[in-house]
């Protein structure tokens, strides 16, 4: 497991320069569980609402200072299927800044060649808001400089149920042998078959958790938690645990 990093053990904090990893190389997937946004704002003495909006800001910087560094795929954890426990207003609020996000950031996306994929269901959404999420999917389908993944009323647990479904549903039709269900075709059945393996996944606010995020493609993953709540969460901050990624040695379990 990753070693919490504070602010104060960040590598700006030592005087190095806010730029890119160097010597291990960029991962080509990072994930975000974006923790923190509510305490952002109780803090501030702000309603909840703001800590989000301030979050969508932090992911805008993020996803920038992503693609500047050359990762393939940036996969944000935007809204879980454990979500649906939180009150209705603060729900309505978070659907609301998704639609405002599309509508503001759309054009900007598909300009600089990003496609934008989607995790879990978010057929369960308001007619509008799915409409939305389903025209930014299409207008960027072939864009090809980098991938923004948004998990939206994702589980991974309900993933690996989905996935372990499909593949019964097939070997019960004699499609495929039941011999023939291997790591390989039960990834093939994920959310993510078409992402790059997940390299690099981090979790703001101090909390040590993967929250049901990524079980399946974290197995080898590098885990970084840092104590900067979301809102907080910038380019350089990025940057710094891009670095800290290209520190590690990674095994594979091999030695």
């Amino acid at each position: 497991m990753g070693k919490a990093a504070s602010a104060s053990q960040r590598p700006e904090a030592e005087g190095a320069e806010a730029q890119g990893p160097a010597g291990g190389g960029v991962p080509r997937h990072v994930a975000i569980i974006m923790d923190g946004n509510g305490r952002w704002a109780k803090a501030r003495g702000l309603p909840r609402a703001a800590g989000h909006r301030q979050g969508a800001e932090a992911a805008r910087k993020v996803l920038r200072a992503a693609g500047e560094a050359g990762v393939e795929c940036l996969t944000l954890y935007a809204f879980s299927s454990e979500n649906w426990r939180r009150p209705e207003d603060e729900i309505n609020d978070l659907m609301g800044l998704l639609r405002l996000y599309i509508a503001r950031e759309l054009g900007a996306l598909h300009k600089e060649g990003i496609r934008i994929k989607i995790l879990g269901d978010h057929g369960v959404f308001s007619p509008e808001t799915a409409r939305m999420v389903d025209e930014a999917v299409a207008k960027t389908a072939n864009n090809q400089r980098m991938t923004l993944a948004i998990a939206l009323n994702y589980g991974s647990r309900l993933e690996l149920v989905k996935a372990a479904q499909t593949l019964a549903a097939r070997a019960a039709t004699g499609e495929i042998a039941p011999s023939d269900i291997d790591e390989a075709a039960l990834e093939a059945s994920l959310d993510t078959a078409d992402l790059p393996p997940l390299d690099l996944l981090i979790r703001t606010s101090g909390e040590h958790r993967l929250s049901n995020f990524l079980l399946w493609q974290a197995a080898y993953a590098e885990l970084l938690f840092v104590d900067t709540l979301w809102p907080d969460f910038d380019g350089d901050a990025l940057r710094a645990a891009l670095r800290a990624f290209a520190g590690r040695e990674r095994r594979f379990g091999g030695r």
